[in-house]
Formats: structure tokens, sequence, C-alpha cells
């Protein structure tokens, strides 16, 4: 496929972005900072922190760091907490430093907490206090010697009860006393270039030990100037309300809910637990949003909510999917309850994230992930590592100036990361349309061989959703005698439905070919899931 058919589809979008509008995300942010000073930029258990005030706390954080830490150019700090209004300002604290913030999943256990502190080098940990039992029983085991806690109501004016501190950890020092007034804001400003690393973001624990994408300063930026040039009028800069309920410590919500809107001077509401979705509601009522990011699960869960009808949507302009496909019968769930589609997106931590998103301009949902963002290249191919033909499906390789430079401290997983010719290996299959729009086919890893025939279990679940009484459900490939893989379906009904295995099974068989149709139905209370939702399929074949 030479041609690049989504160049076509762009209307007023323009093909190249410049990566180096700002020299950095410090730069980026510090020009919002003083843009929207009055602005609320925060709001957390009902109180609220001005844009200035943002840069003043984070400038007083950078300060502590420098000053009593040592922390300069380069060191790895640790970043360990929900969505609480602390988080942006240590990452602002972290950055103005050209220090490397390593974001770390606040619900890791005790060994995947230790070997991300481990492999990244963290002296320095910023942890959410009701983290700290889970840091107490690795920190022998690590070269931490700084450790800032973090309770719920830091930065805001009004203190928040929290969970305790764990005993065992002794010498920490509360973020609240670093913050408090009076405290000094003066740093010594270092020289920040886009080639400086901004995150190291972990990835890559479903298939192994987690290594760290090395994303730059650069990176982020160009992230942000493509995301924004391809959602072009749907973004007005100092008019925006989003509600954050995927974590910040994941690179979806720390991309386009953290960096791009507060650049645009966007007022970010933070949901510290998204689980509690009546909690979520309760905040798109106060709220009056213009932007809700999700991913598939979240949206299905709210849309099945009978309170989700209390909330007047008027002012709801953009509802982004991300971190799992979304399947067509959630999206017209959504659509019916708020009136907008679900403009999916797809990307990787390694990718800043995204590499292809639907333009707000489409009037059906797509069931793709939309075009390739501006200044980014990607290409199919197959095993021989040729380029397919347009209509073919093939590895998703991308090249682009949001593409991670590699993994820290892992030249044999960058060796085989990336393409004789420089581009990503996503390990994803998709295939084009002819108007440039990309479709997730599956992840490699997740194909099943049926009878020599590939299936992948994305379209399965999209089908098998859109039967009437199934909440959700995912497929995996289990070993047969006769095909060699069978699939199997594990069911979450709607409550109150009357479900059996064979009403799923003559569904099923409608709309899909023989192979396709799987051979057992298994009920369940709930699927395995990761902490952003994505359905852990792997968890599922530990116990089929």
């Amino acid at each position: 496929m030479t041609q690049r058919p989504w160049l076509h589809s762009y209307g007023n979008v323009p093909p190249q972005i410049n990566a180096d509008a700002y020299s950095s995300i410090v730069a980026l942010l510090e020009q919002a900072m003083a843009r929207y000073a009055d602005k609320t930029a925060f709001r957390s258990f009902g109180q609220s922190l001005s844009f200035r005030d943002v840069d003043r706390l984070s400038a007083r954080f950078a300060a502590f760091l420098q000053r009593e830490l040592n922390v300069g150019k380069g060191d790895r700090v640790a970043v360990m907490m929900p969505n609480l209004a602390a988080f942006p300002v240590v990452f602002l604290g972290i950055a103005r430093l050209g220090a490397v913030q390593v974001n770390v999943n606040p619900l890791y256990t005790a060994r995947e907490l230790a070997h991300q502190l481990n492999d990244a080098g963290v002296k320095t940990i910023v942890a959410y206090d009701g983290s700290t039992a889970t840091l107490a029983e690795v920190i022998g085991e690590t070269a931490l010697a700084h450790i800032i806690t973090v309770s719920p109501g830091d930065g805001l004016p009004t203190p928040v009860a929290g969970p305790a501190l764990d005993a065992r950890l002794t010498g920490v020092l509360p973020l609240s006393d670093i913050l408090r007034e009076g405290q000094p804001t003066n740093y010594s400003a270092p020289v920040i270039t886009g080639d400086d690393l901004l995150f190291l973001q972990y990835t890559g624990g479903t298939t192994g030990v987690s290594k760290g994408a090395c994303l730059s300063h650069r990176n982020l930026v160009a992230n942000t100037e493509q995301f924004k040039a391809l959602m072009h009028d749907s973004i007005r800069p100092g008019e925006e309300v989003v509600v954050t309920a995927l974590p910040l410590y994941h690179i979806f919500a720390l991309m386009v809910n953290l960096i791009s809107y507060f650049s645009v001077g966007a007022e970010n509401w933070l949901v510290a637990n998204p689980r509690d979705i009546d909690g979520l509601i309760d905040t798109f009522k106060q709220s009056r949003l213009t932007v809700f990011t999700g991913v598939n699960t979240l949206y299905s869960g709210l849309a099945a909510h009978p309170r989700l009808k209390e909330v007047d949507f008027s002012s709801l302009r953009l509802s982004i999917g991300g971190g799992a496909a979304v399947i067509p019968a959630t999206s017209a769930r959504w659509k019916e309850v708020t009136g907008r589609l679900i403009l999916e997106g797809y990307g990787l931590s390694e990718t800043s994230p995204i590499l292809s998103i639907n333009p707000p301009f489409i009037s059906e949902f797509s069931g793709t992930t939309g075009l390739p963002l501006p200044s980014t290249d990607i290409k199919l191919i197959d095993d021989a590592g040729n380029e397919v033909a347009l209509g073919q499906s093939g590895e998703i390789c991308a090249s682009g100036p949001q593409v991670m430079s590699g993994y820290w401290q892992r030249p044999e997983s960058n060796a085989t990361a990336f393409t004789p010719d420089g581009y990503f290996r996503t390990g994803d299959v998709g295939v084009f349309d002819d108007r440039g729009f990309l479709k997730i086919v599956d992840r490699i890893k997740d194909m099943i061989i049926v009878s020599g025939f590939n299936v992948y279990p994305n379209e399965i679940e999209a089908v098998a959703t859109a039967c009437p009484g199934v909440a959700e459900c995912a497929c995996i490939g289990v070993p047969d005698e006769k095909t060699g893989e069978a699939l199997r379906l594990f069911v979450v009904a709607q409550a109150g439905a009357s479900l059996a295995q064979q009403d799923v099974i003559d569904h099923c068989r409608s709309l899909l070919t023989g192979y396709k149709v799987p051979k057992s139905v298994s009920f369940v209370e709930a699927l395995p899931k990761s902490t952003v939702g994505k359905i852990l399929r792997r968890e599922l074949r530990d116990v089929a």
C-alpha cells in the first residue's frame, strides 16, 4: 500500500504538525498557566485549584525536590497515586526540573512495584497513603532514599480524610508539609530540550516482565499537537470542561485529559474512584462536561445505569474511547442517552499514546479507530515484512514524532521492536478501508486458529454483545482435538435477563460463519479486568 488513503479524508485537518512547536512540555504548560491564571484548572472533593495555584504549588514542589533532595535533570521519580489534585502539581514539579516521571499503578502488587522501581533506578517516590502498605513490603529490596506521601486533599485549600499511613514506613515526607504556605518556590530551571525524557511508561506486563517506554518531551508535545489538529474545531480554548475518570498514571488520560486539555485552559474534574458509578454520574450532573474519555467497559457500565438519564448532556461535544475496542452496541447505548457517538482511538504506551482516532465530523459510529494522526505514517505488513495491499490485514507498524525512542535499558527488546526501516511494530493486526479508516482486527497473540482459519476475538465479542441480555463478554481459544482450537465465550448477563447458552450460540450463528461460532458459552458474574478496564483474556485462559 504505497498510497495513504487517509489524507483524502482529512478535510480541513493539516497533514503535518510541528513537533517542535514548543521546546518542551514545560514550555507548553507554563504558557497555559500564564494565559489562564485565574481560571479553575482542577476540581477534586468539592474544592478547586486555579492555573495560578498549580503554577505556584508545582514550583514549590520543584524547589523542594531540587534543594532538599538533590533531584536533578534525568533523575527518575516514581509517582504512585490515583486521580488527586496533587497529581498535576507533582507532575509539573518533576517536569520543571527536567526529571523523569515513572508512572506507577497505585494498585500494583509488591512484586510489580519492586520490579518497576528497581528497573527504573528510582530513589524518590511520591506515593498515595493508601499504597504505603505495598511500598513498606518492598522498600528493603529497592534503592529508595526518599518517600513523599500524599493524602487526598494535598494541594487543596482544606484537608480531606484519607487512609492511614503504613506504620512500618519511617522518615516519610508528607506532601502537605512540602506545599505549605511560606515554603520556597524558587528553583534553578534547567534547559530542557525535546529529546529529554519526560516519562518512563511501563507496559507489556501481560507478556512477561514489564518494560519502560522512553517518552520524551518532544513525543508528548507532538502527540498533543496531533490530537488538537485532528479534533480541530471541537476543542474550544478556555471553554472546555473535562471529566477524568480514567487514571492519570495511564498514558491515555495523562496525554489527553491532563496535558492536552490543560494546555487549552480546560476545567478538569478529577474522579478518584471511577468504580463508584453513582458518584461519577453525580460529577456529570455538577460539571456540565464538554468532554469525556473512557474505555468500553466504563461506557458500558454507565450506559446501563438507570441514573444516567438524569444528566443533562447538552454541553457534551466529545466522547472519546480508547484502551480497548469499543463495542458497537456500547456506542449505540451511549448515543441513545447522550446524543453523542463514541469516537474510538487507538494507540499504545510506546506511541505517547495516540496513533489514530475518529474525527469529530463523522456522523455514524465507524467501528474503526479512525484516521492516522497528522505526521503519522502507518503501514500494515505480512509475516515476511512486506506491505500488504489496501483492504488486506497485516501487523500495524507506525512511524511519527510521537513514537518512543525505545525501551529503557532494553537493547534486546529494541532490536525486535522496530522494522529495519524504523517503524514501531505494535503487535496488533489491522486493516484499512478505502477512506483510510483503520480497523483493529486483534492482537497477534490473541488470534485463535480454528481448522486453519484465523479468528479474532474482537469480532466475536462485538457480535455476541449485541445479543439481547448480554452485558459484556470475552472470547478465548481452548484446545480441541478436531479443530486445533475451539472458541469459548465467557458472558456476563444483564441484570434480570433470562439467557441460555443456546440463545447466545444461535445469535452468533445468525451473524457469523460456522468456524467463528463459539462452541461453548460460560456464564460468569464478572470478567477479569485491568485497573483501566481492559478485559484480561490471559486470566480466562488460565482457568479455561
